[in-house]
C-alpha cells in the first residue's frame, strides 16, 4: 500500500500524545477518588445529605452540560488555548476543594473542576484528530488516549485508598495540581494549535439551550437511579428533551451551529455515537455493581478491591491497542461487534454469579467486559472524530464525550433500578425477623444500609441479615447482567449490520485512494 510521507506523525507527536494523556488520566482518576474520600469529608465538613448529593453531582451536571459547548469553544479559540485554560481552571480549582472548610465552598470547588474539566477531554480529542492525519496512526493514538481513560480509572482507587490512609481528605484533589501544572509547562512547548480559520458568529442562545437540555436529563436519571421512578424526575427528563428538540431546530436554521447536526446524516457517525451509548450505557451502569460485590459481598477493603479492578483495565487496554490492528485488515463493522459480542459474554458470566462464588468468576466476566469494551471505545471515537471536518473535530469530540456521559447516567439509573427493585422485592421476603423497624427499613433499601445496621445486631442476627441482604443483591446484579447482556448483543447486530459498508481505506497519500461515498457521507478515511 503506497502511503503518502507528509501524513506520519513524527516522533514531536507521538511525544505531544504522551502529554495529552495527562489530563486523560486525571478526569478518570477523579471520578473514582471522590467517593473514597467522601467518609472522610463528612466527618470533617458536616454537610447536609442535600448538600452531600450537590458534592457528588454538581461536577458531573456541569461536565456533561458544556462538552458540546467548550468543544466548540476550542475550535474557534484553538484547542490548544482552550487546554491550557482549562488546566488552570481545573488545577485552581482542585486546590481550592483541597483547602475547603465549608460544603459550600466544596460544592463551588466541584462546580469550577467540572466546568474546567469539560474543556479538558474534547480538546485532547480533537487535538489526536488534527496531530495524527494517517489513519492507522490516528487509530493508534486513540487506543493510547483509550489505554489512559482506562488506567486512570483503575489508578484512581489505588491512588485514593493510599492517600487516604496517610493524609487528610484534600490530598485526594490536592493530587490535580501538580499534574495540571505539568500540563501547563509541557503544553505550549510540545503541542501544536489547531482552531477553525472562518468559525463565524458564536450563539450564545445556543449554549443556554444545550445547557437547558443535557442538565434537566442528567439531574432525572440520577433521581431515578438513587429513589426510584417518580413522576418528578421523569417530568425533569422530558423537559430537558423538549428542549433538546428546540436545541436541534435552531442548529439546523443557523449558518454557524454550535453543533453541526448534519453530521448525523453520516450513517457512520450516529452508528458509532449510538454504539458508544450503549458500550457506556452498560459498563458505567455495571460498574457500581462489581465495586458493591468486592467490598460488600465478598468483603474486601477498599484498596484491595481497586487491586482486583486492575486486570479488567489491562484488558481495556491491551483490547484497545488490538483493536488499532485488527482494524487494519478486518472491516471495523466486524471487529467492533465481536467487542461487544465478548462485551454481552462477559456480563453473561457475571450473571452465573451467586453471593459465595469464587472471586475468580467476578474477575472473569469484569475482564471479559472491559476488553469489549476496550474494542468499542477506541474505534467508535475514531469514526466519529474521522466523520467530522478537521475544523469541526472539537465539536464532534465534546458530542462523543456529551453521549458518553448520556449513556453512563441511562445506564446506573436503568440497571440501578433494576438492582434495587430486585432487591427491594427479596428482602420482603427474606428479612430476618427480630430487627428493629427503623433498622428493618434501612437494610430493606440498600445493601451498604444491611451492611451498617448488621454492626449494630448479635452476631447470629447480623450474620442472617447478611446472607439474605447478600442473596439479594446478587440476585438483582444477575438481572442487570443479563439486562446488559441483551443490550450488547442488539447493539452488536445493529453495529453489525449498519457499518458492513465501511472498510479501511488505503492511505490518503495513495493516488489510488478510494474517496469517501458521497451518497452515504460515511466517515473520512473509510470507505465501502
Amino acid at each position: 500500500m503506497a502511503t503518502n510521507p507528509s501524513l506520519k506523525a513524527t516522533g514531536r507527536e507521538w511525544a505531544s500524545l504522551a502529554v495529552l494523556t495527562l489530563p486523560v488520566l486525571l478526569i478518570s482518576m477523579d471520578m473514582t477518588v471522590l467517593y473514597f474520600a467522601l467518609p472522610f469529608l463528612s466527618a470533617d465538613l458536616e454537610p447536609s445529605s442535600t448538600q452531600l448529593l450537590w458534592i457528588m453531582d454538581i461536577y458531573s451536571f456541569l461536565l456533561a452540560g458544556l462538552l458540546i459547548t467548550m468543544g466548540t469553544l476550542g475550535d474557534r479559540i484553538g484547542r490548544r488555548k482552550l487546554l491550557m485554560l482549562g488546566a488552570a481552571a481545573f488545577g485552581a480549582a482542585s486546590a481550592a476543594a483541597a483547602m475547603a472548610n465549608s460544603a459550600e465552598m466544596l460544592i463551588l470547588a466541584r462546580a469550577l473542576l467540572g466546568i474546567g474539566g469539560a474543556t479538558l477531554m474534547p480538546s485532547t480529542l480533537s487535538l489526536i484528530r488534527n496531530m495524527f492525519r494517517d489513519d492507522h496512526q490516528r487509530r493508534t493514538a486513540i487506543s493510547v488516549w483509550t489505554a489512559a481513560l482506562a488506567g486512570g480509572a483503575a489508578l484512581g482507587p489505588l491512588l485514593g485508598g493510599a492517600l487516604l490512609e496517610n493524609f487528610w481528605w484534600g490530598s485526594a484533589f490536592l493530587v490535580n495540581v501538580p499534574v495540571m501544572v505539568l500540563l501547563l509547562i509541557l503544553g505550549p512547548v510540545m503541542l501544536p494549535e489547531f482552531r477553525d480559520p472562518n468559525p463565524g458568529k458564536f450563539d450564545l442562545m445556543s449554549t443556554g439551550l444545550s445547557l437547558a437540555a443535557v442538565l434537566p436529563v442528567i439531574y432525572g436519571m440520577k433521581k431515578i437511579a438513587e429513589d426510584g421512578v417518580a413522576v418528578i424526575p421523569l417530568a425533569t427528563i422530558g423537559v430537558g428533551l423538549l428542549v433538546g428538540i428546540v436545541f436541534v431546530l435552531r442548529q439546523r436554521k443557523l449558518t454557524h451551529p454550535l453543533l453541526d447536526v448534519s453530521l448525523f446524516r453520516n450513517r457512520a457517525f450516529s452508528t458509532s455515537v449510538g454504539t458508544n451509548v450503549l458500550a457506556m450505557f452498560a459498563m458505567v451502569g455495571f460498574g457500581l455493581f462489581t465495586s458493591q460485590y468486592l467490598q460488600l459481598v465478598y468483603g474486601l477493603r477498599p484498596w484491595t478491591a481497586g487491586l482486583w479492578t486492575l486486570p479488567a483495565a489491562g484488558a481495556t487496554m491491551v483490547s484497545a491497542t488490538l483493536a488499532a490492528v485488527l482494524v487494519q485488515s478486518i472491516r471495523p463493522a466486524y471487529v467492533i461487534s465481536a467487542g461487544l459480542l465478548l462485551a454481552a459474554a462477559g456480563f453473561g458470566v457475571m450473571a452465573q454469579v451467586q453471593a459465595d462464588s469464587e472471586l475468580a468468576l467476578v474477575i472473569t466476566g469484569a475482564t471479559m467486559m472491559a476488553a469489549g469494551v476496550g474494542v468499542v471505545l477506541t474505534l467508535a471515537a475514531d469514526l466519529i472524530i474521522a466523520a467530522a471536518p478537521p475544523e469541526r473535530a472539537g465539536s464532534a469530540s465534546g458530542l462523543s464525550e456529551t453521549c458518553a456521559e448520556f449513556g453512563g447516567a441511562l445506564g446506573i439509573a436503568i440497571l440501578g433500578s433494576i438492582g434495587a427493585a430486585v432487591y427491594r422485592q427479596s428482602m420482603d421476603t427474606d428479612m430476618p425477623s427480630g430487627i428493629p423497624g427503623a433498622a428493618s427499613e434501612v437494610a430493606h433499601e440498600t445493601l451498604g444500609g444491611a451492611v451498617q445496621v448488621a454492626g449494630q445486631l448479635p452476631e447470629d442476627l447480623a450474620e442472617l441479615l447478611l446472607t439474605s441482604s447478600r442473596e439479594a443483591f446478587t440476585e438483582g446484579m444477575q438481572l442487570a447482567s443479563y439486562t446488559a447482556a441483551a443490550v450488547m448483543f442488539v447493539a452488536a447486530v445493529l453495529a453489525g449490520l449498519m457499518l458492513r459498508h465501511l472498510r479501511i481505506s488505503p492511505s490518503a497519500g495513495d493516488p489510488h485512494a478510494a474517496a469517501p461515498n458521497s451518497k452515504d457521507n460515511d466517515a473520512q478515511l473509510y470507505t465501502r
